[in-house]
């Protein structure tokens, strides 16, 4: 049985009410940088939104001095702004000009309308972010159970040494991928790499394979490939993102279009254990490729 979609149009204010986050930042008189207080602020946000998005920095001024000199004004603060946080946390390239529609109330304490407001988008509604920003219409989808793919019990393939290997593919799993709703998270077991690269071992090529046969067999189903690591606290060498970034190049060098992918690496910021971790078993889990479902 077919799915059964139904197309709603809502309006803009009422998308930005369910889904937009904000935080305001404020200012000295005719200044455009943050005070230490105010930057304090900011970086403790970041640290705790970095895995969330951007989508406006609007700036705003009291209502002394000329609009000319006032325009001037609230764009050093947004450009201020957009400097510290550019390269810590993802942001809308349109975030400049995407406009709510707002109405900016002036307050009657001027210190309060000295501001930026940062305007952002949760992880989980990520997958959302055209509809939430009123560019497309929600789509209200009635799911249908999928059924169960039937795919193939073992993979033969070529290794890099010219010898060939057998592989049985987990097919549980990979129907597990196929069924996964939009925002959920599923780890790749026994998806090992060489020490210290990102090179995969032969043992766990096939697991490249599986994911890749539920991609070629599912075109709705776009995926973020996510890197994690254990051990130490710093990923000094970003290795966490060259392996989500290998298995990102295997799948699109496997005709995968890359606007269904995308990879990010946490390095050991994500870890399900504690570090330093008790034993080999939490370095294990911590130690980790997962699948976050953008759309499926």
């Amino acid at each position: 049985m077919l799915r059964q979609i139904i197309i709603v149009f809502i309006l803009l204010i009422t998308a930005n009410a369910l889904a937009q986050e904000q935080l305001s930042l404020y200012f000295d008189s005719n200044k455009f940088e943050l005070t230490k207080k105010e930057i304090n602020k900011l970086n403790q946000w970041i640290l705790a939104n970095n895995n969330n998005k951007i989508v406006a920095i609007h700036g705003f001024t009291d209502e002394d001095g000329t609009s000319g000199f006032n325009d001037t004004l609230a764009q050093k603060r947004v450009d201020f702004v957009f400097q510290i946080v550019k390269d810590q946390i993802k942001i809308r390239e349109d975030f400049k000009t995407l406009s709510f529609g707002e109405k900016f109330n002036q307050s009657l304490v001027k210190s309060e309308n000295r501001k930026v407001t940062i305007y952002y988008i949760l992880e989980k509604d990520l997958p959302r972010e055209e509809e939430i920003l009123g560019l497309k219409p929600v789509k209200i989808v009635e799911d249908l159970p999928k059924p169960d793919i039937d795919f193939p019990e073992k993979l033969v393939f070529e290794n890099p040494n010219g010898t060939q290997s057998e592989y049985k593919l987990d097919r549980a799993f990979m129907n597990q991928i196929n069924k996964a709703k939009t925002g959920e998270k599923l780890k790749i077991e026994n998806l090992n790499f060489i020490i210290n690269t990102f090179a995969v071992v032969n043992e766990s090529r096939g697991k490249l394979y599986e994911l890749l046969l539920v991609l070629q067999n599912n075109s709705q189903l776009k995926i973020e490939i996510q890197g994690h690591l254990c051990c130490m606290p710093n990923d000094r060498l970003d290795l966490s993102t060259q392996r989500a970034k290998a298995i990102y190049n295997f799948l699109v060098a496997n005709q995968i279009y890359p606007a269904r992918l995308s990879y990010k690496g946490f390095g050991s910021k994500q870890p399900i254990y504690p570090i330093p971790e008790k034993n080999e078993a939490e370095r294990a889990a911590n130690r980790r490729v997962e699948i976050l479902i953008l759309e499926n």
